[in-house]
């Protein structure tokens, strides 16, 4: 990867330009060209190295999700973890290092959907899906700086989460938003288009709705999604405590505010068979490197007083956008 492409994945996960040409803006940037820009991120895209180009809402602004996990006897879980993956609400599912080692996130428009599809998939696996709804959200970006430099404040994200507004229109935006712009001249345009959002004012509104939306902290961030995998950061591990909930509220802005620190929050136990609460996931290049990164937290953070658990990834079998609305049926009236 040279270092404009380099330059391309790294500077634009964030602070995407929301003008009617962001692609242009992008090429002037990186003194290139719009169809440089266009054309290296659809390679990037079919080589799988980046997701979309597009929005992460925030937890609980729209629609409702959950992390869920299930103990999969090692002989079926290809094919359990396959079925689970066929869902469209499952966005991320993976092998982890526990006896519950299928770990798999799950969105839908409302509660009752939500639940209908964990039923659904007890009901066909004959296992059961233990859930963990989140609780506090510290510090959820998924952003990887490629050259190491600090990342953005976490903000006050640990504060009651607002649900936004939507109406038929609005919906009909997030769902064609859901899988990300299109890579060609006027993305925007096309968007409200696809979205029935016709006239000469469509592109513009579209503009400022999004915008509206990074402003209110329902979108968390807008620009380009990237695969961690894909661009080396190859290790993972969810780290896991059982902490008083005052404590957690103390220590989750701290620990979101650490290098390596991809996300950070509080989730619901599950009783005997899952006693952690406070999670922190780290990514890094290798194993060593997170060990090393998990160690300082600890040390920092006094964090060994704490029953905790470390859960290394060992497969991805799906990482995607979350689908809050489905799309067929949606007008955009």
């Amino acid at each position: 990867m040279d270092t404009c492409e380099r330059r391309l994945l790294n500077e634009f996960q964030r602070d995407f330009p929301l003008i009617e040409r962001p692609f242009a803006t992008l090429g002037k940037r990186l003194a290139t060209t719009e169809p440089w820009v266009l054309s290296t991120l659809a390679r990037h895209l079919e080589e799988g190295s980046v997701s979309r180009v597009g929005a992460v809402f925030r937890p609980g602004a729209i629609g409702v999700s959950t992390l869920a996990a299930m103990t999969v006897p090692e002989a079926r879980l290809p094919a359990v973890a396959q079925f689970v993956s066929t869902h469209p609400e499952v966005n991320h599912n993976y092998e982890r290092e526990h006896a519950l080692n299928l770990w798999f996130v799950a969105a839908a428009e409302d509660g009752g959907k939500l639940g209908r599809l964990l039923a659904a998939i007890e009901d066909e696996t004959g296992l059961r899906v233990i859930v963990l709804p989140l609780l506090a959200d510290y510090y959820i970006d998924l952003g990887f700086d490629l050259d190491g430099a600090a990342k953005p404040a976490a903000g006050n994200a640990a504060g009651a989460v607002a649900r936004a507004v939507i109406s038929g229109r609005d919906r009909a935006l997030i769902a064609c938003l859901q899988d990300g712009l299109p890579l060609m001249t006027r993305p925007f345009d096309a968007l409200a288009q696809r979205a029935g959002w016709l006239g000469a004012g469509g592109e513009r509104e579209a503009i400022v709705r999004i915008a509206d939306w990074l402003d209110a902290g329902i979108i968390k961030r807008f620009g380009i999604i990237v695969r961690h995998r894909a661009l080396g950061f190859r290790a993972n591990a969810m780290c896991v405590w059982d902490v008083p909930a005052p404590d957690a509220d103390r220590l989750g802005p701290a620990l979101a505010a650490e290098p390596g620190v991809t996300l950070c929050y509080r989730r619901m136990r599950a009783g005997p068979v899952w006693p952690y609460n406070f999670f922190c996931m780290l990514h890094g290049r290798d194993s060593v490197e997170v060990e090393t990164r998990l160690a300082l937290l600890t040390a920092r953070h006094g964090l060994a007083v704490y029953p905790h658990a470390v859960l290394f990834s060992r497969r991805a079998f799906k990482q995607c956008g979350a689908r809050y609305v489905e799309p067929a049926g949606v007008a955009g009236g």
